[in-house]
């Protein structure tokens, strides 16, 4: 092979573009939402509501997250024994805007304050991560706004935005499908699959082809980035699959009353009990296509990249 220069001699050649490592980016905290880094700036209060969940800051740190894709602390407290509902349901109808709810719970002594710590955190991680996604609508914020859960252990937004960052390149690491993260999961066949853990069992056994991945997180108590992280290994082991959503029906073209095909007119079946008239849509669509073959082909195709 032959390497051909383009600058030409007794020149100087052009300044190399900048390129920014990934990890310098991650470093940086990533710059996930530039009006959460602003707000972090501005040591504001309130709650910064995204497309898929909310933040909430006291001057400037986040002390909790809420999103619809990931289990709420109540559901990792209660699921397992680690806090009794009667205790909880107690702490929320006393909290106020001084006092919230986990204070609530530490000062009766409900339940040791590093075990709550740790479920908190575990709680506001996983659902920035699906809060601080992209999304298709810009942000919202509310000054002054609070929770009533109140707030432990604050955590910085660069540190926030670094740890999501990380899930990313995990996540893409075991597979970089993200279809499963969203969509109803099946089980498939897979050949010479290696035996899932105890975590993936409980998480196959819940597959039925109608819940997602936070479906299944809910169930069982747990996070939903670490079902996530059981999900894409077992897709990537070609134990399970994520089905399709269903093809968009296609536009029907306006007809005029009275018009064959139209309603009521001559090419209806109200009319002389003629079949209706028959109109394809407009060009053509992929079919929507299940096969654990899929699976098997993506695996060696990604195996022939990474060579």
């Amino acid at each position: 092979m032959t390497l051909v220069g383009t600058t030409p001699q007794n020149t100087t050649p052009p300044p190399r573009l900048p390129v920014r490592e990934r990890s310098a980016a991650r470093e940086a905290g990533g710059g996930l939402s530039p009006m959460l880094t602003r707000l972090a700036a501005e040591r504001a209060t309130g709650v910064l509501e995204r497309e898929a969940g909310a933040l909430y800051l006291a001057e400037g740190r986040v002390v909790h997250a809420e999103s619809p894709l990931a289990p709420g602390l109540d559901v990792l407290l209660l699921t397992h024994g680690t806090l009794d509902g009667a205790s909880w349901q107690q702490a929320l109808d006393r909290a106020d805007a001084d006092h919230g709810a986990l204070r609530l719970l530490l000062d009766a002594d409900r339940i040791p304050r590093g075990a709550l710590e740790v479920c908190h955190l575990g709680a506001l991680y996983d659902a920035a991560y699906f809060a601080l996604a992209p999304s298709s609508t810009p942000g919202r914020f509310r000054y002054g706004a609070g929770h009533p859960f109140g707030g432990l252990r604050p955590v910085a937004v660069g540190a926030l935005e670094r740890e999501t960052l990380r899930r990313r390149e995990l996540l893409d690491r075991l597979w970089p499908d993200p279809l499963a993260d969203g969509a109803p999961l099946m089980r498939a066949e897979a050949f010479a699959a290696p035996a899932p853990t105890a975590r993936q069992r409980a998480v196959l056994a819940l597959v039925d082809g109608v819940r997602t991945a936070s479906d299944i997180a809910r169930e069982l108590g747990r996070q939903a980035f670490h079902t996530l992280v059981d999900v894409r290994r077992l897709a990537a082991a070609g134990l399970l699959t994520a089905l399709f959503p269903p093809p968009l029906p296609a536009p029907q073209p306006h007809l005029p009353p009275g018009a064959p095909g139209a309603p009521g007119g001559a090419g209806t079946a109200g009319a002389a009990g003629a079949p209706p008239a028959a109109n394809p849509p407009p060009g053509a669509s992929l079919p929507r296509v299940n096969d654990p073959d899929i699976t098997l082909l993506k695996r060696l195709r990604d195996a022939l990249e990474a060579l």
